[in-house]
């Protein structure tokens, strides 16, 4: 088989063809029949690492489907314990292990979909020196957490560290997703389309509620664009925010720019 040659994250000219095997071939046919995915892009989904950030509702879905598809290395970070009250939309977790870390739940779930993956689960809540290493190790971040604290400071990392970040979120019955890829001097950030320090009002699934396949939903999609970042196929959800109406069924596209005086990635 043909090999060919990609530059990573580190700047260095490496071989990325994964020699796949038959069996290999068979598993992600579907993806090479693609032409806009191929042989060469299934060698980059492959010999990728993907940084999921909660392993919730959103990262349920988006885990399984980039194991599924073959990324080679996923890093799976939650610092939370499975309950009861999870399995309503959490599809990665099962009755079973309720009462464990769903980090490590995560792991067996997406070892059994695809045992060619390498999963590494991280039960802790990311944060400073450790998640900027994390970043800066990926090649895009999927932020499935609940939270704004967190979504900002992995903003942040991915400013500093120009990963491509895929973010998500669902509450009720309204889901939204955007793509911040600052390797682009004009995309914006997490941060020019919800400035940190406003005013604004968190919302968790514990109080207000969730529509259990809206996470299903939004965290496909993000699956899909971080997919496509990886291979490098179609056009991503850079500089619009899709709001979905899951009553509806009626979805809506946001065009914002980069904001020049940005505390992140403005100046």
């Amino acid at each position: 088989m043909a090999t060919t040659t990609t530059r990573h994250r580190n700047g260095a000219n490496t071989n990325s063809a994964i020699g796949m095997n038959d069996e290999q071939l068979l598993r992600y046919s579907r993806h090479i029949l693609l032409d806009e995915i191929g042989i060469e892009g299934q060698t980059k989904i492959i010999g990728a690492h993907a940084l999921i950030i909660g392993a919730g509702g959103l990262g349920s879905p988006a885990a399984l489907y980039l194991a599924s598809a073959g990324v080679g290395r996923i890093t799976l970070a939650d610092g939370d314990t499975l309950d009861l009250t999870n399995l309503q939309r959490q599809i990665l977790h099962t009755q079973e292990r309720i009462g464990q870390l769903k980090a490590i739940s995560g792991q067996s779930a997406l070892l059994r979909i695809n045992p060619d993956v390498t999963v590494a689960p991280i039960s802790e809540r990311l944060a400073g020196e450790r998640l900027e290493a994390l970043v800066a190790e990926a090649d895009v971040v999927l932020d499935c957490c609940d939270n704004f604290d967190t979504r900002h400071a992995v903003n942040r990392a991915c400013v500093r560290q120009r990963t491509p970040l895929v973010s998500g979120a669902a509450i009720r019955f309204s889901g939204q997703l955007s793509v911040f890829d600052t390797r682009r001097d004009n995309s914006p950030c997490y941060h020019c389309l919800f400035p940190e320090g406003e005013d604004v009002e968190e919302t968790r699934c514990a109080v207000m509620g969730i529509f259990a396949p809206l996470t299903g939903i939004i965290g496909a999609m993000q699956a899909a664009e971080a997919l496509k970042v990886i291979s490098g196929a179609g056009q991503l959800a850079v500089g619009r925010l899709l709001l979905l109406d899951g009553l509806t069924m009626e979805w809506r596209s946001v065009k914002f720019a980069k904001d020049p005086t940005c505390a992140v990635c403005g100046g």
